[in-house]
């Protein structure tokens, strides 16, 4: 194929002259990479000028999702004898600013202006997608800054762009004063706020904006439900999507369903869990990977172990990510189903699928819970020998495991080779196992250590003073009593609940 449009194309130059009809035509038949690559080849051997219908082309192929095409079209007009006209450079930008290195789009901009050509209205909304999406907010208080220079901050579509960045980088306040400007809102404004406040973690101000609004779409609800279940706020999530399915005209999607069914994992509502499968069956939207994660973490979490493997089945292995395997593995583990967490894992590792931190630390639970300490070990030496760093929840379960299974010498001994720092956690589950295993000289160590680093937890000081009762210290007992209470802490009343 591309020998022939180099035939084609050097024939009907050598007949015809150098026409531009001739470039246009044999550009109209190119659809691929090489073949634009071959066809630029031979405009710059034979000196053709590189027309405008060149550079539309070059355009179209930058708005490619292939980083290859992009960077190609990018190096084609830094080399240009003639600045490439605005739209060209918008498509590079825009094409960098939704790759894996949306940095390049900010660099792109750069060689733009160096160039000399002026940015337009189209220009500065990838700029702030780009700063948004690298959490730089110097960058994006630059880009705007620009924007007030050259009169484009009036423009609705950049102001809506910045108020969307302002919010992504966690700078409400400036997002708001944007927003508060903009003379005419519509709907994507009004979402901006409401998913900056949600980032943000203010619930009640996202909720007041929200309320506010007389136009509402998907994007609207997504944001809120989001917002909810990242604060926490799993029942408030819960009635504003039942709410939703009562009075919105849209339909909730695939990022509304992940929140839902993520709230109804951490409330453990399974028939609730069961009702939005349900939902998502009925509606007819699109089982995608996330999607189906999502719901095998719902099923693992609320112990239907069962209807969550029938999820994970149902996708084919090829398109499966470590996330859906962690999700499965995980939920395996967390219901004592080591064998078949470890059948998982090898299943795996078959696949193709290359385990991560997380992998291993549902594997590492498990052994935790199960006193296999050899196993443990093994798992935890993989991470190195696979080039991951162990973090600190690996080394909590480490120290957990060798407490439960009585090795609390060799625990402590641990604690101290770690290259993180102890957390309370840690010491916490040493503490324990000490007692249980009545190691109090150790346990006496490890108690004043936890008091050093939590001074106003009860629990601490009752703990160390139950040790010294235990061998008979009652001086030391009542001094790590009056301790507790010359500093004002209170102990916690205990309490039983039925439910």
């Amino acid at each position: 194929m591309l020998a022939t449009i180099s035939c084609r194309l050097s024939s009907l130059l050598c007949k015809n002259g150098v026409q531009n009809e001739t470039l246009i035509s044999i550009l109209a038949r190119c659809s691929s990479l090489p073949q634009l690559k071959q066809i630029h080849a031979l405009v710059i051997t034979l000196c053709l000028p590189q027309v405008d219908t060149f550079v539309s082309k070059i355009e179209s192929f930058s708005q490619s999702v292939n980083s290859n095409c992009i960077d190609y079209c990018y190096r084609v007009l830094l080399r240009l004898s003639n600045p490439a006209p605005t739209f060209a450079w918008n498509a590079v930008v825009r094409s960098y600013s939704a790759t894996k290195s949306p940095s390049r789009a900010l660099s792109a901009f750069v060689q733009m202006l160096r160039a000399g050509v002026p940015p337009d209205h189209l220009t500065y909304p990838f700029l702030f997608k780009a700063s948004s999406r690298l959490f730089e907010l110097k960058l994006g208080v630059s880009v705007h800054a620009r924007t007030t220079k050259t009169g484009y901050d009036s423009d609705r579509y950049i102001a809506n762009s910045m108020v969307h960045m302002y919010a992504s980088c966690k700078d409400i306040v400036r997002a708001r004063m944007v927003f508060d400007e903009i003379p005419v809102k519509n709907l994507v404004s009004w979402n901006s706020m409401v998913d900056g406040y949600a980032k943000c973690g203010d619930m009640v101000l996202a909720r007041q904006v929200f309320d506010l609004m007389h136009e509402r779409d998907v994007v609207s609800w997504s944001s809120l439900i989001d917002g909810y279940v990242k604060a926490g706020g799993f029942k408030e999530a819960m009635v504003m999507f039942e709410k939703m399915q009562e009075v919105a005209e849209t339909k909730a999607n695939e990022v509304t369903m992940v929140s839902v069914l993520s709230a109804c994992a951490h409330l453990g509502e399974l028939e609730k869990g069961r009702a939005i499968h349900d939902y998502i069956t009925h509606n007819f939207l699109p089982k995608t990977l996330v999607l189906q994660t999502s719901l095998v973490d719902m099923y693992a979490k609320c112990g239907a172990i069962e209807e969550a493997l029938k999820v994970f089945r149902e996708f084919p292995v090829e398109k499966t990510d470590v996330l859906i395997w962690n999700a499965m593995i995980g939920g395996l583990s967390t219901h004592g189903l080591l064998e078949e967490g470890l059948h998982l894992f090898a299943e795996m590792q078959k696949a193709g699928i290359k385990p991560d931190e997380i992998t291993y630390l549902c594997l590492l639970s498990a052994c935790a819970h199960r006193g296999l300490v050899n196993e443990a070990w093994y798992f935890f030496d993989c991470l190195e020998k696979h080039g991951m760093a162990a973090k600190s929840e690996h080394y909590a379960c480490l120290v957990d495991m060798l407490a439960r299974a009585g090795q609390v010498a060799e625990a402590y001994e641990f604690l101290g080779r770690m290259p993180v720092e102890p957390t309370p956690s840690m010491l916490g589950a040493l503490f324990n196992g000490c007692l249980n295993h009545k190691r109090l000289d150790l346990a006496e160590l490890i108690g004043r250590k936890l008091i050093e680093m939590q001074p106003d937890n009860d629990g601490r000081y009752v703990g160390l003073a139950n040790v010294y009762a235990e061998v008979r210290r009652w001086d030391e007992c009542r001094d790590t009593r009056g301790a507790m209470e010359r500093k004002g802490v209170k102990k916690t009343t205990g309490y039983s609940l039925v439910v």
